[in-house]
Protein backbone atom coordinates (compact mmCIF):
# COMPACT_ATOMS: atom_id res chain seq x y z
CA UNK A 1 0.00 0.00 0.00
CA UNK A 2 1.64 2.98 -0.74
CA UNK A 3 1.04 7.02 -1.90
CA UNK A 4 3.07 10.14 -1.58
CA UNK A 5 4.00 10.10 1.78
CA UNK A 6 4.57 6.67 3.24
CA UNK A 7 4.46 2.95 1.90
CA UNK A 8 2.90 0.21 4.12
CA UNK A 9 4.25 -3.21 3.56
CA UNK A 10 4.21 -6.37 5.73
CA UNK A 11 6.86 -6.58 8.34
CA UNK A 12 9.94 -8.42 8.13
CA UNK A 13 11.73 -9.27 11.27
CA UNK A 14 15.16 -9.28 8.92
CA UNK A 15 14.14 -5.68 6.61
CA UNK A 16 12.82 -4.44 9.49
CA UNK A 17 14.15 -4.80 12.81
CA UNK A 18 17.18 -2.37 13.10
CA UNK A 19 15.33 -0.09 11.65
CA UNK A 20 12.21 0.02 14.15
CA UNK A 21 14.56 -0.47 16.92
CA UNK A 22 16.14 2.71 16.01
CA UNK A 23 12.68 4.26 15.31
CA UNK A 24 11.62 3.48 18.67
CA UNK A 25 14.58 4.01 21.05
CA UNK A 26 14.41 7.47 19.38
CA UNK A 27 12.08 8.79 21.49
CA UNK A 28 12.66 10.73 25.02
CA UNK A 29 10.58 8.16 27.32
CA UNK A 30 8.99 5.33 27.20
CA UNK A 31 5.39 6.65 27.94
CA UNK A 32 4.16 5.34 24.44
CA UNK A 33 4.12 2.06 25.41
CA UNK A 34 2.07 2.56 28.17
CA UNK A 35 -1.24 1.24 26.52
CA UNK A 36 0.29 -1.42 24.69
CA UNK A 37 0.28 -4.97 25.67
CA UNK A 38 4.35 -5.36 25.34
CA UNK A 39 7.11 -2.91 25.62
CA UNK A 40 8.80 -1.04 26.40
CA UNK A 41 12.18 -2.95 25.12
CA UNK A 42 15.51 -3.05 27.06
CA UNK A 43 17.72 -3.76 23.97
CA UNK A 44 18.30 -4.68 20.66
CA UNK A 45 17.64 -8.59 21.11
CA UNK A 46 14.36 -7.93 23.36
CA UNK A 47 13.10 -5.47 20.64
CA UNK A 48 14.39 -7.98 18.06
CA UNK A 49 11.66 -10.87 19.48
CA UNK A 50 9.12 -9.00 19.54
CA UNK A 51 8.98 -7.95 15.89
CA UNK A 52 9.76 -11.51 14.99
CA UNK A 53 6.69 -12.69 16.78
CA UNK A 54 4.30 -9.58 15.50
CA UNK A 55 6.10 -10.53 11.86
CA UNK A 56 4.84 -14.54 12.04
CA UNK A 57 1.51 -13.45 13.36
CA UNK A 58 -1.21 -14.03 10.32
CA UNK A 59 -3.99 -12.13 13.31
CA UNK A 60 -2.61 -9.80 14.19
CA UNK A 61 -1.39 -8.81 10.77
CA UNK A 62 1.25 -6.37 11.14
CA UNK A 63 2.42 -3.86 9.21
CA UNK A 64 5.66 -2.01 8.55
CA UNK A 65 5.07 1.77 7.54
CA UNK A 66 7.99 2.80 5.90
CA UNK A 67 9.26 6.21 4.70
CA UNK A 68 9.45 5.96 0.49
CA UNK A 69 12.52 8.74 0.79
CA UNK A 70 14.64 6.57 2.87
CA UNK A 71 13.47 2.92 2.96
CA UNK A 72 13.25 2.82 6.72
CA UNK A 73 10.44 1.48 8.92
CA UNK A 74 9.52 4.33 10.93
CA UNK A 75 6.36 2.31 13.04
CA UNK A 76 3.96 -0.54 13.03
CA UNK A 77 0.44 -1.06 12.57
CA UNK A 78 -1.55 -4.23 12.32
CA UNK A 79 -5.01 -5.56 11.46
CA UNK A 80 -6.86 -7.58 14.12
CA UNK A 81 -10.24 -9.30 14.65
CA UNK A 82 -9.84 -10.42 11.29
CA UNK A 83 -13.55 -11.65 10.62
CA UNK A 84 -14.24 -11.80 6.50
CA UNK A 85 -17.38 -13.55 7.39
CA UNK A 86 -19.03 -10.65 9.60
CA UNK A 87 -16.91 -8.13 7.45
CA UNK A 88 -15.20 -6.42 10.19
CA UNK A 89 -11.65 -6.03 10.58
CA UNK A 90 -9.88 -3.82 13.47
CA UNK A 91 -6.89 -2.08 13.02
CA UNK A 92 -4.26 -1.63 16.36
CA UNK A 93 -1.00 -2.02 17.71
CA UNK A 94 -0.05 0.94 16.00
CA UNK A 95 3.34 2.13 17.50
CA UNK A 96 4.98 5.16 15.68
CA UNK A 97 8.53 6.44 16.37
CA UNK A 98 8.67 10.06 16.98
CA UNK A 99 10.16 11.03 13.53
CA UNK A 100 6.74 9.02 12.48
CA UNK A 101 4.49 10.93 14.64
CA UNK A 102 2.02 13.44 13.47
CA UNK A 103 3.22 13.28 10.36
CA UNK A 104 1.17 13.46 7.06
CA UNK A 105 2.61 9.96 6.34
CA UNK A 106 1.17 9.07 9.91
CA UNK A 107 -1.78 10.11 8.45
CA UNK A 108 -1.92 8.56 5.51
CA UNK A 109 -0.78 5.24 6.65
CA UNK A 110 -3.82 5.04 8.60
CA UNK A 111 -6.05 6.03 5.37
CA UNK A 112 -4.29 3.22 3.35
CA UNK A 113 -4.92 0.94 5.69
CA UNK A 114 -8.62 1.73 6.52
CA UNK A 115 -9.01 2.06 2.09
CA UNK A 116 -7.51 -1.70 1.76
CA UNK A 117 -10.12 -2.87 4.02
CA UNK A 118 -12.80 -1.46 2.64
CA UNK A 119 -11.69 -2.28 -1.20
CA UNK A 120 -11.92 -5.52 -0.01
CA UNK A 121 -15.37 -5.58 0.98
CA UNK A 122 -15.35 -4.88 4.55
CA UNK A 123 -18.40 -3.28 5.83
CA UNK A 124 -17.25 -2.33 9.70
CA UNK A 125 -13.90 -1.25 10.38
CA UNK A 126 -13.01 -0.71 14.18
CA UNK A 127 -10.65 0.85 16.57
CA UNK A 128 -10.28 0.23 19.96
CA UNK A 129 -7.89 1.46 22.86
CA UNK A 130 -8.00 2.00 26.48
CA UNK A 131 -11.05 4.43 27.71
CA UNK A 132 -7.85 6.16 29.56
CA UNK A 133 -5.77 6.54 26.61
CA UNK A 134 -7.03 9.79 25.63
CA UNK A 135 -4.00 10.54 22.59
CA UNK A 136 -5.91 7.26 21.12
CA UNK A 137 -9.55 8.23 21.33
CA UNK A 138 -8.55 11.90 19.96
CA UNK A 139 -6.75 10.07 16.98
CA UNK A 140 -10.12 7.83 16.23
CA UNK A 141 -12.30 10.90 16.33
CA UNK A 142 -9.35 12.97 13.89
CA UNK A 143 -9.46 9.69 11.69
CA UNK A 144 -13.18 9.60 11.21
CA UNK A 145 -14.48 6.88 13.67
CA UNK A 146 -17.59 7.09 15.18
CA UNK A 147 -17.83 6.53 19.20
CA UNK A 148 -20.11 3.12 20.33
CA UNK A 149 -19.62 2.98 23.97
CA UNK A 150 -17.29 1.47 26.78
CA UNK A 151 -16.67 -2.08 27.70
CA UNK A 152 -16.08 -1.88 31.59
CA UNK A 153 -13.56 -4.67 32.60
CA UNK A 154 -12.57 -5.52 29.17
CA UNK A 155 -8.68 -6.83 29.02
CA UNK A 156 -6.16 -6.97 32.47
CA UNK A 157 -2.92 -6.45 30.49
CA UNK A 158 0.94 -5.10 32.22
CA UNK A 159 -0.93 -5.97 35.72
CA UNK A 160 -3.60 -3.53 35.35
CA UNK A 161 -8.12 -3.50 34.29
CA UNK A 162 -8.78 -1.77 31.03
CA UNK A 163 -12.01 -0.55 30.21
CA UNK A 164 -11.79 -0.08 26.45
CA UNK A 165 -13.55 2.40 24.11
CA UNK A 166 -15.07 0.78 20.78
CA UNK A 167 -15.09 3.00 17.66
CA UNK A 168 -15.97 1.74 14.14
CA UNK A 169 -16.58 3.20 10.62
CA UNK A 170 -18.94 1.56 8.14
CA UNK A 171 -19.14 0.66 4.55
CA UNK A 172 -21.79 3.56 4.05
CA UNK A 173 -19.13 6.04 6.06
CA UNK A 174 -16.53 5.56 3.97
CA UNK A 175 -17.22 7.34 0.81
CA UNK A 176 -17.47 10.69 2.03
CA UNK A 177 -14.35 9.97 4.52
CA UNK A 178 -12.07 9.05 1.70
CA UNK A 179 -12.93 12.39 0.19
CA UNK A 180 -11.79 14.11 3.46
CA UNK A 181 -8.48 12.03 3.73
CA UNK A 182 -8.08 12.86 0.12
CA UNK A 183 -8.69 16.99 0.22
CA UNK A 184 -6.32 16.59 3.49
CA UNK A 185 -3.49 14.58 2.33
CA UNK A 186 -3.52 16.80 -1.08
CA UNK A 187 -0.10 18.87 -1.36
CA UNK A 188 -1.81 21.89 -1.59
CA UNK A 189 -3.46 21.65 2.23
CA UNK A 190 -0.08 21.65 3.10
CA UNK A 191 1.77 25.28 2.87
CA UNK A 192 5.99 25.83 2.18
CA UNK A 193 6.66 24.85 6.12
CA UNK A 194 4.52 22.10 6.17
CA UNK A 195 1.86 23.56 8.12
CA UNK A 196 -1.62 22.17 7.55
CA UNK A 197 -4.12 25.19 5.83
CA UNK A 198 -6.99 22.47 6.93
CA UNK A 199 -7.20 20.15 9.78
CA UNK A 200 -8.38 16.84 9.01
CA UNK A 201 -10.46 16.94 12.33
CA UNK A 202 -12.60 20.06 10.44
CA UNK A 203 -13.17 17.48 7.64
CA UNK A 204 -14.44 14.56 9.48
CA UNK A 205 -16.31 15.59 12.24
CA UNK A 206 -18.97 16.67 10.58
CA UNK A 207 -18.73 13.10 9.74
CA UNK A 208 -19.52 11.43 12.79
CA UNK A 209 -22.10 9.85 13.64
CA UNK A 210 -20.98 9.95 17.91
CA UNK A 211 -18.39 11.46 19.19
CA UNK A 212 -16.13 9.93 22.54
Amino acid sequence: MAERWCRVEPLDADRHGADLFAAFTAAPDTRSWTYLPRGPFRDRADCDAWVADCAASADPMFHAVVDPAGGRALGVASYLRISPGAGSIEVGHIHYGPALMRTPAATEAMYLMMRRAFDLGYRRYEWKCDSLNAPSRAAARRLGFSFEGVFRQALVYKGRNRDTAWYSVIDSEWPALRTAFSRWLDPANFDAAGGQRESLSALTAPLLARRG
